[in-house]
């Protein structure tokens, strides 16, 4: 059973309204004021929010500003009931971030039509899709079914091969589509003055690969190469845009999706600048299993050249190697040619700066 936060000042109207939901199956929780509905918001946690604009204490766009500050109900479709229709209400509440409103007074269908609208398009919100080809296609075509995203989508979406050692795209050239590795192993790299490459970063299945430039309109910052042959979906710049700028529901999913692991990126990166050598190294060793690891092996081979280590380290080749044997002789790690088995990835992971 849903459950509604009815906020309304006006007792004959909120048990007026709140019986309407009742009568449609809905669970009502009551407020009488905004400080109230505020709190309540925040502990009952409901899947929809009507609220009038007019209160005493705290009025509704000042219960809508509280919620939209919170990540824990911020996502909550909220719609205004007013006695007002004036212009000047309904772009300051858009502005705000309302969903929907209802002008008083409304009639019973009017109230359940808008409250199912709402919470059929706060679904797309919640539903889980899979980091694929599949789960994209199935997020886009969900976007599509929204009437102001239906004509604005394209069809133009595409799977290409890029061949081992094959840019997917050069620092300095300008975006035109984003990138999402189905299969595969891509990484980042730019190149100092002096033609020394450092590796920025590496992506795997499921990873989003030069967004943050095709969000900001600016020229690549990094260059994209393939390290296997690897299959990418391109979505077009218009569509990307599309999805995020048309409708606030498609564009808090959107961009959620978007940003799973840009807080590893960071993280790593502060690491990979003020550790030592020997910790760089481990680091870039458990960076580069998580791109390799295969469920259920309890040792991670890993196939990466030591001058793509040496780029994601940030030191030169001959440094990483010494590093390396080090690790060997300690039984952290075991190397075959080019190839590199983590024996002890706990260890690794723990070992001191």
């Amino acid at each position: 059973m849903k459950k509604i936060l009815l906020i309304e000042d006006n007792q004959e109207i909120r048990e007026n309204t709140a019986e309407i939901l009742s009568l449609a199956n809905y669970r009502v929780v009551e407020a009488e004021n905004g400080k109230m509905g505020v709190d309540l918001a925040r502990k009952e946690q409901p899947d929809l929010i009507i609220c009038d604009i007019m209160m005493p204490q705290l009025d509704g766009y000042g219960v809508l500003h509280l919620l939209s500050k919170s990540p824990d109900t911020s996502s909550i479709p909220f719609v205004f009931l007013t006695a007002k229709s004036e212009k000047e209400d309904f772009r300051k509440g858009m502005k705000l971030g309302a969903d929907d409103y209802l002008t008083k007074p409304f009639d019973d269908l009017e109230l359940l039509d808008a409250v199912e609208m709402r919470l059929k398009k706060n679904e797309l919100l919640k539903a889980e899709f899979q980091k694929n080809v599949q789960g994209l296609d199935a997020f886009i075509q969900e976007a599509k079914g929204y009437e102001d995203l239906n004509k604005l989508i394209s069809d133009e979406r595409r799977v290409t091969i890029f061949k081992k050692k094959h840019n997917l795209f050069l620092e300095g050239n300008y975006p035109n589509a984003l990138y999402f590795l189905s299969k595969g192993k891509v990484k980042t790299y730019k190149a100092n003055e002096d033609g020394r490459e450092y590796i920025t970063n590496l992506y795997k299945d499921g990873d989003f690969i030069g967004y943050l430039d095709l969000l900001e309109e600016n020229t690549y910052r990094e260059s994209a190469m393939a390290l296997e042959d690897s299959e990418v979906y391109l979505i077009p710049k218009e569509d990307f845009f599309t999805l995020l700028h048309q409708n606030r529901d498609v564009a808090n999913k959107f961009i959620k999706i978007l940003s799973d692991n840009l807080a590893d990126r960071e993280d790593r990166l502060l690491k990979l600048a003020y550790n030592s050598v020997r910790k760089r190294v481990a680091e870039a060793l458990i960076l580069v299993e998580k791109q390799y690891q295969q469920d259920g092996h309890n040792v991670t081979e890993m196939s990466i050249s030591r001058e793509d280590l040496a780029s994601i380290v940030g030191a030169s080749k001959e440094t990483v190697i010494r590093t390396l044997a080090d690790f060997k002789d300690e039984k952290l790690i075991d190397t075959r040619g080019s190839k590199i088995f983590i024996l002890n990835s706990p260890k690794l992971a723990k070992m001191r700066n």
